[in-house]
């Protein structure tokens, strides 16, 4: 191992511990974790990439014009800026992209998924002092301004399209096209900045899921996942099975024994499976 690939790894094992560590904190910072997980999934970000970019949503903040503002004069000062000024919108190709889902290439694209979008949205409105916060409506992402617990001063924005304020009745639609249900009052509560950031590692190993080739995306979306302060023990199955895909059969037989124990309890034919797959994998090293 060379000496810059030594660097690299310390650096990528600071990030994951800085992403642990953050997650777990009394008041986690939104946009520090998906930096944080920009630095893993690109390790040429760096600290310094970090900070610039933490220092970008500053600058952005500073933009927004001085003066008292209601939830909707927020809403509307927010699309003119990061919409209309800065050209942060999406569009159906932006689902096929990695980039899509990584807050430094967001903000160097200004092009993104709903969630990461929102989260350019609330990371600059929160510097300039508005009431925002995520929206996590199924299957399209908005952002919240207003007094939450005042539905009828409630104003919805969608930075997806540019930060179009949204009516009652178009996000009654855009619930019923997710899941055919109307909409619940209780779909329009804050989103907890870490459940945001499983949100995204969510959609980044859908992402890699379908691409057989892009199996080491989907693994350190996973390891980040399992840093989460609570994560599904089915996480530890789901590593196995990539790590042993890509050749590392014993820390794959590893993680399948780990989940055997435990599943056993409940489910012990189950854990004799996973356990003789494990011993399969390790038969791989002979």
């Amino acid at each position: 191992m060379h000496d810059d690939d030594a660097l690299t790894d310390e650096d990528a094992d600071d990030h994951r511990g800085r992403f642990a560590a953050e997650a777990r904190s009394e008041r986690p910072d939104l946009s520090l974790l998906c930096l944080l997980m920009s630095a893993v999934a690109d390790p040429s970000l760096g600290s310094a990439g970090v900070d610039a970019d933490q220092i970008e949503l500053d600058r952005l903040a500073g933009q927004l014009p001085y003066g008292p503002k209601d939830p909707l004069g927020w809403a509307n000062a927010l699309a003119g800026l990061l919409g209309e000024r800065h050209g942060f919108h999406g569009s159906p190709t932006d689902y096929q992209r990695l980039e899509s889902s990584l807050l430094h290439e967001v903000l160097r694209r200004r092009r993104g998924l709903p969630i990461l979008l929102s989260v350019v949205w609330i990371e600059v409105a929160r510097r300039a002092g508005a009431p925002v916060y995520g929206v996590a409506l199924p299957g399209h992402f908005v952002v919240g301004f207003g007094d939450p617990e005042d539905p009828a001063g409630q104003v919805l924005a969608d930075p997806f399209a540019g930060g179009r304020v949204l009516t009652g009745g178009e996000a009654e639609v855009m619930v019923r096209g997710a899941t055919g249900a109307p909409l619940d009052p209780s779909m329009l509560t804050p989103a907890d900045p870490v459940d945001v950031v499983v949100r995204v590692l969510n959609n980044i190993r859908a992402w890699a899921a379908a691409r057989r080739e892009q199996s080491a995306v989907g693994l350190w979306a996973i390891e980040l996942s399992l840093l989460l302060p609570s994560h599904p023990a089915r996480l530890r199955y789901e590593r196995a099975q990539l790590l042993i895909q890509r050749g590392d059969f014993l820390r794959g037989a590893r993680d399948l024994e780990a989940y055997a124990e435990i599943v056993a309890a409940v489910e012990p034919s189950t854990a004799e499976t996973l356990r003789g797959r494990a011993r399969a994998a390790r038969a791989m090293l002979n």
